[in-house]
């Protein structure tokens, strides 16, 4: 049986996780988003800013969306955050999912995509999923490619949190289903959803 300190654990986010959830998007953005965001953003009250986004989003009741969390004992080291129903057209929005840098190619953010899959077709069985990638990430571009989002639309977005515009581009699902056999069977996780 594998070592619990080691098994990656994947839940629903509660108002509990909401700062620890911040800290990592904040630090996401800061390493990753430079040049979209301001700087002074970034270099400013982007962790204030987050820890206020998350408090709110993850304050009961959350209708209309849910949060995943990846941890390993009490340390969140990824979440994927979706809004049900924001595009009459392109379905839910995987609005944020983020990872800590030392673990991107180690599954965590595929699995992630895979544990939003899940919950999204429990309640929309027919939904699709899409998000946005911005122009300078790359790396994040060739993951969604990798597991078969479809790139539809190219635009400028923004403003962004404290300022800013980056060219963005969307990524489709139009049968999230796609996203589940994407995961192996061999990693060493566990998911808390029913």
């Amino acid at each position: 049986m594998p070592d619990p300190a080691l098994v990656v654990q994947y839940r629903d986010a509660t108002e509990h996780d909401a700062d620890a959830i911040a800290d990592l998007h904040a630090d996401s953005w800061r390493r990753h988003y430079r040049g979209a965001y301001l700087d002074a953003y970034l270099d400013g009250d982007v962790l204030a800013d987050r820890r206020q986004v998350w408090r709110g989003r993850l304050a009961p009741p959350a209708n209309g969306n849910f949060t995943v969390i990846a941890e390993r004992g009490n340390e969140v080291l990824g979440f994927a955050h979706t809004i049900l129903e924001d595009d009459p057209r392109w379905g839910a929005l995987l609005e944020n999912l983020h990872i800590r840098t030392e673990l991107k190619r180690t599954g965590v953010g595929s699995r992630l995509l895979a544990e939003t899959a899940q919950r999204l077709l429990r309640v929309r069985p027919s939904g699709s999923l899409h998000l946005w990638v911005l122009d300078q990430n790359t790396p994040a571009q060739a993951f969604y490619d990798a597991r078969g989002g479809i790139r539809v639309e190219t635009e400028l977005r923004g403003p962004f949190p404290g300022g800013g515009r980056a060219l963005g581009h969307r990524y489709h699902w139009s049968d999230p289903a796609l996203l589940l056999i994407s995961v192996g069977d061999g990693d060493n996780s566990t998911s808390a959803f029913p």
